[in-house]
């Protein structure tokens, strides 16, 4: 059976945000997205669940996040609509949340236009992470959020699908320079190093996709926050303090290797000072 896609969309090539789709357990995936995921299970089995915890973990960031008083959220490679987005968790704990979402992707600007839109709260964006000054200068973007005040920035999993040839400690170091003061940046973001259970097999798949896969080391990651001040793991994970927390990978490295992601992926929120 030959599979319907929006024009422009080639059901043929695998789509790096169609195969998280598949990951959670979504249904708006193509054949060739399902068959290139499946090869990347069989080499990383774990990845379904690390992909299911970075969803959980999603929600437990903009939970502390409200807590905090964030009110405006930018979510940046949101992927497909999923269970628990971040307008649902944020309006359950702040009724006054904004949310808009971007992603490159026409699929997924359709299906987020058709289920998340909401002009008042919340918006869906077509445009490209690494782009950030018309991310930034986007009416839409403007019209709810206002980067005057403490807004959350959110890419999660999103900036290991990002090569070094395109630049991303110069763009995301650009959303950090347009961000206020008490703003935060949230990332997770899988690891290349020992606790990984990646292998080169599974760079060598993402080749077939639309978008690469490049793992980073702990210390990369962390320098993708730039001098903003780190939250200790612990207050994330119980509200209680560091010592009940997630533990640190290295001390040198001021994020935090979470097991909820099956030891696959660092993650972190900083506050700009």
């Amino acid at each position: 059976m030959t599979e319907q896609a929006p024009q422009g969309v080639d059901p043929h090539i695998p789509n790096a945000a169609r195969m998280y789709d598949y990951f959670l357990g979504g249904k708006d995936n193509f054949q060739a997205d399902r068959d290139l995921a499946e090869l990347v299970l069989s080499a990383v089995p774990e990845t379904r669940d690390g992909t299911r915890e970075n969803r959980a973990l999603i929600g437990r960031f903009v939970r502390y996040l409200c807590e905090q008083g964030i009110t405006q959220f930018l979510d940046l490679g949101s992927g497909l609509p999923a269970q628990e987005n971040v307008h649902e968790v944020a309006l359950r704990h702040t009724p006054d949340a904004r949310v808009v979402y971007v992603d490159n992707d026409p699929v997924v600007a359709t299906h987020g236009r058709a289920l998340l839109a909401d002009p008042e709260r919340v918006a869906m964006v077509l445009g490209d992470v690494r782009r950030p000054k018309e991310i930034l200068a986007n009416p839409e973007v403007r019209a709810l959020l206002d980067f005057e005040r403490p807004v959350a920035v959110l890419m999660m999993f999103i900036l290991h699908l990002i090569p070094d040839e395109d630049d991303p400690d110069t763009f995301v170091a650009a959303y950090r320079e347009a961000m206020a003061p008490g703003s935060y940046l949230a990332i997770s973001h899988v690891g290349s190093d020992s606790h990984s259970a990646l292998t080169d097999r599974v760079v060598e798949f993402y080749q077939r996709a639309n978008m690469p896969f490049r793992p980073r080391p702990g210390k990369e990651i962390a320098a993708f926050f730039g001098d903003f001040e780190f939250i200790p793991p612990g207050y994330l994970a119980n509200g209680i303090g560091p010592e009940l927390g997630w533990p640190y990978i290295d001390r040198d490295v001021p994020i935090f290797l979470d097991p909820d992601l099956s030891r696959m992926g660092y993650a972190g929120i900083a506050r700009k000072p």
